[in-house]
């Protein structure tokens, strides 16, 4: 297996679930509340270890309990958490999510002590005995956590590490033009439609993906919902369907579970399309379970769900 590094944020998801959202300055009663390990990052590193690759994870907590409850997967897991700074300063990252029956989120969030990831803790060993880096495009967008993410996405170039970066919506809507020159050179850089859009001013996927190709993105995996992710490729331009599942009940994670999988199906010398194929796995099971880290997926049930998938009749 592939030693992963994965920088981005752990936090702690106060979710809400309601029958509707509420209208301006309403109230609405939550149906169920709840508290779970959440961030882009802590998810991602949670999925790629239960997926049985020796992964540590670089981010930045507050303390107390709150930031006990941002790492507990990853500790349950085996991530090794060597690289987690702690501030006495500063709350643990969190994100206020409003799920309606449609499992649809609106979320609000509060970035805390992710931002202040120091990089004077980052030292090159630690990224260069490392196969792959896994970023969030949200831990560019600023604060010391920025130069942190710049400073190891440098050394996995200089390592030759493979790299992948997910974008997020709201990473996106922070960076605006200066996201993409930022991340053009990673060796695949993942994103959903409505990220593809944002980025590139576009209306349609094929006009959004020549503007990303003139821009120098190399190998693009855009992941569109129900109909499954597009692999783009110097090679290829392929849309590789989705995986249905029943009892969707929350789409917390569910693009942080895609991101894992295809990076472990990648470093696991799967083409792309078999990595997106297991990734659109990985997210769909995921939305069967609530809050964005509680699908318990292994090697095994990846793969025994994927090959259900092929061998499904056209």
């Amino acid at each position: 297996m592939a030693q992963f590094l994965v920088v981005g944020d752990a936090a702690v998801d106060q979710m809400y679930f309601v029958s509707e959202f509420p209208e301006p300055g309403g109230e609405v009663p939550a149906i169920r509340a709840l508290m779970e390990p959440g961030g882009s990052g802590g998810t991602v590193a949670t999925v790629l270890a239960r997926l049985g690759n020796p992964t540590r994870i670089a981010t930045r907590v507050g303390t107390g309990p709150f930031a006990q409850l941002a790492l507990r997967n990853l500790v349950a897991a085996g991530v090794d958490t060597r690289l987690v700074q702690h501030d006495e300063q500063r709350q643990t990252s969190s994100v206020t999510l409003i799920i309606t029956p449609d499992a649809q989120r609106t979320m609000i969030s509060a970035g805390g002590a992710s931002r202040e990831l120091d990089a004077a803790g980052l030292d090159e060993a630690d990224v260069a005995d490392c196969d792959a880096l896994v970023m969030s495009a949200y831990a560019l967008v600023g604060g010391r956590q920025k130069e942190y993410a710049l400073q190891a996405l440098a050394y996995a170039r200089k390592h030759r590490l493979t790299t992948f970066v997910d974008l997020g919506t709201g990473a996106v809507n922070a960076l605006e033009d200066r996201l993409i020159p930022l991340v053009k050179d990673v060796d695949y850089l993942l994103m959903n439609e409505h990220e593809l859009y944002l980025v590139t001013g576009r209306a349609s996927i094929s006009e959004a993906v020549n503007d990303l190709r003139d821009m120098g993105v190399e190998q693009l995996i855009v992941k569109v919902g129900e109909m499954g992710s597009i692999v783009i490729t110097p090679e290829l331009n392929e849309l590789v369907e989705a995986h249905d599942v029943d009892g969707v009940v929350d789409s917390t994670g569910a693009g942080d579970y895609y991101t894992a999988a295809f990076a472990h199906a990648i470093m696991a010398d799967h083409d792309p399309i078999t990595a997106a194929r297991l990734a659109n796995v990985a997210g769909a099971l995921n939305t069967t379970r609530v809050g964005a880290q509680n699908m318990q997926l292994d090697d095994e049930t990846l793969q025994r769900h994927a090959a259900v998938l092929t061998s499904a009749p056209a």
